[in-house]
């Protein structure tokens, strides 16, 4: 049965944003969503979160529930907490006495005593305790100790930056995830802060959707916005002026509300992570990190730290996941066949929290003016016009890292000339810069781990092979590539990779050709590669987990141990032998007869399968499904000639 004469909880002064007046937007869906889930017919005491980024509203959405008439009718007693980062456990018990009781002396009270008297209060009461702002799993640990389990329907609801605290405390999955706005609610909770229900002029709407969009969907970035507009008097130029410099105004903004609310994500990152994150804060707005690249550069950085039973790349990819949930990082893409992120970016205000501490820290600049006056730091972005850097020897020699992001330019020889001068360089990234040769000098940066570099001669220099430090070589070419025996002196080498941008990596117009090979190698991933008789495919690649190759009759891919992904191109021998560590194939032109996928089939990890163009021949597939495949979850068949 309701209790309709529950009283209404009081509320603390001076709880977190529990204003007086607090505009509700676009949120009114997620709401319902919400209190659908607080008051299902589920008698066990059940957790209920909401996550999200620093300032997309998770606390707004908490008090709109909080406060909802029929929530109020449906729960005996409800109670508002706030956690914050630091955590006083016997802050937080007087905190739900005070809002059930009102004001008490609890001043002499023990903490043991504190906890007695909550569960008293709340003993045989269908209560509601709303947790915000929870930043710790051992928090959460502690704080479930004080609620007793009724058996009637009691539920707690926690807001959180953290997906693993809110993982870790919730009841059944029932965790929702808070987006951003769209700019129809952006611009509705824009008008309402600055017009207060008024009519707005005509000329508004245009200014304030550019002013809505360059928000990215942050509630709390249009509230300072609207903070601003609203203290000024009515101007169309002004608002232009707050388009244009929109990151400004909010990053400027005098209280520091969005910035400091966004610090304190930051703040309570672990180290590596931090310098993973502040990473990212030198690449251009919205820029999207290809997941594979960045993983790599920050190999290559020396930010990843090893550990025993697993690998650099996978303990790097641990990071990235850490930084998705902390809603520090957005993805933005995910893999149609595994649901793998391959794709993410970084909102324009995390972007500028990044630069703000890098640059405190000495950690990127950024060459986005003409002349450009270089101090020694260790990591350069160039993103504007590279053909008119400047350099000193004094700044050549501190600079750890180049990347740049902009599209098909040439390489200027003013930062050519100075390529011996980076005595430290780790990071060289030319992906973009297209070049008529190999630039000289190069082979000089010993402690490079990473190059990609864009070179229309065809030409691999075996001087290439000096460096023995490498550990990614994205190589752009126009063609065919022979690379020399002595590769292998790469000892470090991990991930050896060939194509070229305009073409993508659908098609063979460029791989490269391996005649013979020294020694064995380290690789684990090696893309775009014919391989000649004079390489021992079983003893060269102990380690490779990932390959694409053109197939050759003499391949035995049964002897590779740790071999996940593989995809083959061209005529397939029709005794084809493969690992049973398979997670991954793709077939292209490989002219093999359906009854060969009996091969396939008994895979016993086989997850992912893809067939294009002629892999299989004939139009008739006969081969039992119901009795193979064990694991497989996605299958993709392009340009075959098979009726379904």
């Amino acid at each position: 049965m309701l209790n309709q004469s529950a009283a209404a909880p009081r509320i603390l002064q001076g709880s977190k944003k529990m204003l007086d007046e607090i505009i509700i937007v676009g949120i009114d869906y997620d709401a319902k969503l919400i209190k659908d889930k607080l008051m299902e017919d589920r008698k066990k005491l059940d957790v209920v979160s909401v996550v999200g980024m620093g300032g997309i509203g998770k606390t707004t959405l908490a008090t709109e529930v909080f406060n909802d008439d029929y929530v109020k009718y449906h729960f005996h007693v409800r109670v508002w907490v706030t956690v914050s980062q630091t955590y006083d456990k016997r802050h937080v018990l007087i905190q739900i006495l005070e809002s059930i009781r009102g004001q008490l002396d609890l001043g002499v009270a023990s903490d043991s005593r504190l906890r007695e008297l909550v569960h008293k209060q709340l003993m045989g009461k269908r209560y509601l305790i709303v947790i915000d702002d929870i930043w710790h799993i051992e928090t959460w640990d502690d704080l479930k100790l004080f609620f007793p389990h009724n058996n009637n329907g009691s539920r707690i609801l926690l807001t959180s930056r953290l997906t693993d605290v809110a993982k870790h405390a919730t009841s059944d999955g029932l965790i929702h995830h808070l987006g951003y706005l769209n700019k129809e609610k952006g611009w509705e909770l824009l008008c309402k802060k600055v017009f207060h229900g008024n009519d707005c002029p005509e000329w508004s709407i245009k200014r304030g959707m550019q002013i809505v969009e360059n928000c990215k969907g942050l509630p709390l970035a249009v509230a300072v916005i609207a903070g601003v507009l609203a203290k000024e008097s009515l101007s169309e130029k002004f608002w232009v002026k707050i388009a244009n410099r929109t990151g400004s105004y909010i990053a400027d903004d005098q209280n520091g509300s969005i910035l400091e609310t966004l610090a304190l994500s930051y703040n309570h990152l672990p180290l590596h992570l931090r310098e993973c994150l502040l990473y990212l804060g030198g690449f251009r707005e919205d820029y999207e990190f290809q997941v594979r690249k960045l993983i790599w550069l920050w190999m290559a950085e020396g930010f990843i730290q090893q550990a025993e039973n697993q690998s650099l790349e996978d303990i790097a990819e641990g990071y990235l996941m850490d930084l998705i949930d902390r809603n520090l990082v957005i993805v933005k893409a995910r893999s149609n066949s595994s649901g793998a992120v391959k794709a993410c970016k970084v909102h324009d205000l995390v972007r500028e929290l990044c630069l703000r501490k890098a640059n405190e820290e000495g950690f990127i600049v950024k060459t986005e003016t003409m002349n450009f006056s270089y101090k020694p730091l260790p990591c350069m972005f160039m993103d504007k016009d590279p053909y008119i850097v400047r350099f000193s020897y004094r700044s050549a020699q501190n600079l750890r890292s180049i990347l740049s992001s902009n599209a098909f330019i040439s390489l200027s020889d003013d930062i050519a000339k100075y390529f011996h001068s980076f005595v430290l360089l780790r990071v060289l990234d030319l992906h973009t810069w297209r070049l008529d040769d190999f630039p000289k000098g190069i082979e000089l940066l010993v402690h490079l781990r990473y190059l990609a570099i864009w070179n229309t001669s065809r030409s691999f220099p075996s001087s290439i092979c000096n460096l023995w430090g490498l550990q990614t070589l994205m190589y752009i070419v126009e063609g065919m590539v022979v690379l020399p025996s002595n590769i292998s002196d790469l000892v470090n080498l991990r991930h050896l990779l060939s194509y070229h941008p305009l073409y993508g990596r659908s098609t063979w117009i460029e791989y490269f050709i391996l005649p013979s090979i020294e020694k064995p190698m380290n690789l684990q991933k090696f893309s775009r590669v014919n391989f000649g008789d004079g390489v021992d495919f079983q003893t060269c690649f102990p380690c490779i987990k990932e390959l694409r190759c053109m197939f050759n009759e003499k391949y035995d891919f049964k002897c590779f141990s740790y071999l996940e992904k593989l995809k083959l191109i061209g005529a397939v021998w029709e005794h084809i032998t493969l690992p049973a560590t398979l997670k991954t194939l793709t077939l292209a032109s490989s002219l093999l007869p359906w009854s060969k996928m009996s091969i396939i089939q008994s895979l016993p990890n086989l997850q992912v399968l893809k067939l294009y163009e002629n892999a299989f021949v004939g139009s008739c597939w006969n081969t039992d499904v119901n009795h193979g495949f064990p694991r497989l979850t996605f299958l993709r068949l392009e340009w075959l000639d098979i009726k379904l």
